[in-house]
């Protein structure tokens, strides 16, 4: 017996989810540091700079949720899938 066709599509699938999870983890990082750097600097040049990027941080926090929610959604729906 040969082995079943989507096999290699699962396998495209579940590299996809971890991209999408690792892309989540990123910028949700990303996002923090940017928006936690003004409470952590020590020089108010460099303060000033982080308080300025603030908008960037936010964004990147809420893209990175949004990946994360996206790959929740992914899992769930294969689980629901799976017999």
């Amino acid at each position: 017996m040969s082995a079943p066709l989507d096999t290699p599509r699962k396998a495209t699938a579940t590299k996809a989810d971890k991209e999408v999870l690792f892309k989540g983890v990123t910028l949700a990082l990303i996002g923090l540091v940017i928006l936690l750097a003004p409470y952590v600097a020590r020089s108010s040049s460099v303060r000033d700079l982080m308080t300025q990027a603030a908008l960037v941080g936010w964004f990147a926090l809420v893209l990175g949720i949004a990946f994360g929610v996206q790959y929740g959604m992914r899992r769930a729906k294969a689980g629901r899938r799976k017999p």
